[in-house]
């Protein structure tokens, strides 16, 4: 996957790792060709932005070992459920969230949002994400906020994590290392939300047999 922050820098992110490299954006017919950029860090993969891409080390790996391989849960995934904590509304998800699967968690968001104000995607079982999936998540967000509600990300892989900064998006979502981590920062951010008890009115001042207050 390649990722342009801006004009005149491109950001690889290798697709097994994480790892990232960048450099000065190449002047070339087609902006989507980053063969250059590929080559001269010593990369592998495909010509064109929309990768794949691997590191240096990731390129020694055994050619029969897929760009969507390394450590990841892999293979199809999405979303494979909700649930609801309290009132957090979880969308769980697994395996690689792209355009293939992109649908089943379209539907899972939006399902979430409407069940409730605040929605925590629990990441732990997905090790890659691409545009698709991005701008999905993006696109949630911006309707649970626009509810008053928010959108979490527990548990992010280093590639994850890798892409979302990259894109500048790690701004955008509260990020936790985990479920646990994300149920225990929101319950406490609703305790402290609740409004302190009502203090009991003063007594009024007395009057004393004389007309005198005291």
């Amino acid at each position: 996957m390649t990722v342009v922050p801006d004009d005149n820098l491109m950001t690889l992110i290798c697709d097994v790792c994480g790892e990232t490299t960048t450099g000065t954006a190449c002047v070339l017919p087609d902006a989507e060709v980053v063969w250059t950029l590929v080559s001269d860090h010593g990369w592998s993969g495909s010509p064109f932005a929309t990768g794949p891409h691997r590191c240096p080390r990731c390129s020694a790996m055994p050619p029969n070992t897929t760009p969507r391989g390394g450590d990841r849960a892999g293979g199809p995934g999405g979303a494979s459920g909700i649930d609801r904590i309290g009132d957090v509304m979880v969308v769980a998800t697994n395996g690689d969230i792209d355009a293939d699967t992109g649908d089943a968690l379209r539907t899972a968001l939006r399902d979430a949002v409407d069940l409730g104000g605040t929605v925590v995607v629990d990441l732990a079982r997905v090790k890659f994400i691409d545009p698709v999936g991005l701008s999905l998540l993006v696109r949630a967000h911006r309707e649970v906020r626009d509810r008053g509600g928010r959108l979490c990300l527990a548990a992010p892989s280093r590639f994850i994590r890798t892409v979302l900064h990259t894109m500048k998006l790690d701004g955008v979502f509260p990020i936790y290392d985990d479920l646990d981590a994300a149920l225990a920062d929101l319950r406490a951010a609703v305790r402290s939300a609740r409004p302190t008890d009502v203090e009991e009115p003063a007594s009024l001042p007395q009057r004393s047999a004389s007309g005198v207050t005291v």
